[in-house]
């Protein structure tokens, strides 16, 4: 028997590019029906172009050791530029940050608890951190750690933008990641669903074609959270008239809430008067702003009043407005007499506003910078304790560079102007008809309102089928309305049905 020859590496070759270390534990927790054993671990996977390193994707994966496949699901948050945090230890995750009974943190210190609702208790779970956000980080140039060093800190990000800060190209590189976790942990033949907060609901929309057409991962189901499916909708400019529209009934639900709907019947709850105003708003305030000064002038004035009796703010403001009230201005002084702001992500919740002689809302939002104390303690504490990862970066909760350096690499000619998921969302169930699609809200949300993905639904022109495997449901809280401890509750409790659903379809 021949001996094999040894490999001899050729000259000047590089060392192979390895990413850094990360670490995996067994973890066991106490739930009502029982304890459930665990496999957590954090760690990165390296992302090449032309078969060389250009990033390290950090993830944290939480995975039940079973003889059956479980189902496996891939989650991510959105801004651009937000880690998978939120949803981590906001809703799925095995562990939570505490909050109170609306979704705000008590005093500190801010501690972790065992999290009762975790939908690891039906599937596998993955979160993904995009590049810029949590411990993930460009590669200097594709070099080796030997020689970044030599001048640059290792994973120093250039000066110019990240070729993954783009629409096109931060999608590939999660379906890259997915497509690289499935081959590692030999997950191929599972239920395989992706879940997606904000912008990360524009991610999923896009990914339902994109996985399937391109990276051939066949998907069980889709989860979009408080989702960006059009961009035209986020544009509130004086000629684009639907983003006016969209939001006035989350605003009439927050008026609601706080006493200053005039419009609401005796005990109204706040979904039931919302759901009202939508009816109002495109059924009669739609034709007033758009038709503009065609429309009869004292029917106007008429729907205008309406629309102010609905949203709580004096009439003659709607009217010098034309129906068209800023997200920033109903924050600012829906409870202004009480020198009081709302949130722009859960407008049912009001602080203190500490610029009341100030005309423009310039305050701490109670969802956004109140919580980011608390999700921060939260994941240093379960990366770096519970599960025992040793890593001097810092985890980047959500970063306004990646966020403000944004680009746009869809974009084929300078007059197109149009971005969004729904046509894509609309393939991904084409390619795939046993793929199952669960949308849902916060109807208290002024950035993301529930009416849009409401008429984006009534306007996909689906066929019958396709139309029940769809699941629009809606909760009481905001953009992180599952930081509500029972929206959290049902929101986990109509997932495991979705989930039941389509992983029988999927086996």
């Amino acid at each position: 028997m021949t001996k094999e020859k040894e490999a001899i590496k050729p000259p000047g070759e590089k060392e192979p590019y390895k990413a850094p270390e990360g670490n995996r534990t067994e973890l066991r927790m106490e739930l009502p029906e029982g304890d459930l054993a665990y496999d957590a671990e954090a760690g990165w996977i390296v992302l090449r172009k032309n078969d060389k390193p250009k990033a390290e994707m950090f993830f944290t994966s939480y995975v039940v050791p079973s003889e059956s496949l479980r189902p496996v699901t891939f989650v991510f948050n959105g801004g651009p530029g937000a880690s998978s945090v939120y949803l981590h230890l906001g809703a799925m995750g095995p562990r939570r940050v505490e909050m109170d009974a609306k979704g705000l943190p008590p005093g500190p210190p801010h501690r972790l608890t065992e999290n009762h609702e975790t939908w690891l208790r039906f599937t596998d779970l993955v979160f993904v951190d995009p590049i810029g956000t949590g411990l993930s980080r460009m590669i200097l140039s594709g070099k080796t750690k030997t020689e970044a060093a030599n001048g640059k800190e290792f994973g120093e990000e250039k000066k110019e933008v990240p070729e993954y800060w783009r629409f096109k190209r931060d999608l590939e590189s999660i379906g890259e990641f997915i497509r690289t976790w499935l081959s590692t942990h030999h997950r191929w033949e599972g239920p395989v669903f992706i879940a997606g907060e904000s912008y990360g609901g524009y991610r999923v929309g896009k990914l339902a074609k994109l996985l399937q057409k391109d990276y051939g991962v066949g998907l069980a189901g889709v989860v979009i959270l408080s989702p960006a499916l059009e961009f035209s909708l986020l544009d509130r400019s004086h000629y684009n008239v639907l983003p006016w529209v969209d939001v006035v009934p989350s605003m009439a639900a927050s008026a609601l809430v706080h006493g200053k709907a005039r419009n609401a019947r005796d005990d109204e709850d706040p979904l039931a008067y919302a759901v009202r105003a939508r009816d109002f708003v495109l059924k009669e305030l739609l034709s007033v702003l758009a038709a503009g000064t065609l429309y009869p002038s004292r029917k106007r004035q008429q729907v205008l009043n309406r629309l102010a009796d609905f949203i709580g703010l004096p009439r003659a403001v709607v009217r010098q407005k034309g129906g068209r009230i800023d997200i920033r201005y109903f924050a600012k002084n829906l409870l202004r007499e009480e020198g009081r702001h709302i949130g722009l992500y859960d407008a049912s919740i009001s602080l203190t506003d500490p610029f009341t002689e100030k005309e423009d809302l310039d305050a701490p939002d109670p969802t956004l910078h109140l919580l980011e104390r608390v999700f921060a303690a939260g994941i240093n504490t379960q990366l770096r304790k519970v599960i025992g990862l040793a890593t001097d970066r810092e985890y980047e909760l959500l970063s306004m560079e990646v966020n403000t350096s944004w680009k746009n690499d869809e974009q084929q000619h300078a007059l197109q102007s149009q971005f969004g998921a729904v046509d894509d969302l609309r393939y991904g169930m084409s390619l795939n008809e046993h793929m199952g699609v669960f949308i849902t809200h916060g109807y208290y949300d002024l950035v993301t309102p529930f009416t849009s993905s409401d008429r984006l639904f009534s306007l996909m022109n689906l066929t019958k089928i396709q139309r029940e495997k769809v699941t629009l449901r809606h909760y009481p809280g905001g953009h992180m309305f599952y930081t509500w401890p029972e929206s959290r509750r049902q929101l986990a409790e109509d997932v495991a049905d979705f989930y039941r659903t389509y992983i029988r379809s999927a086996l």
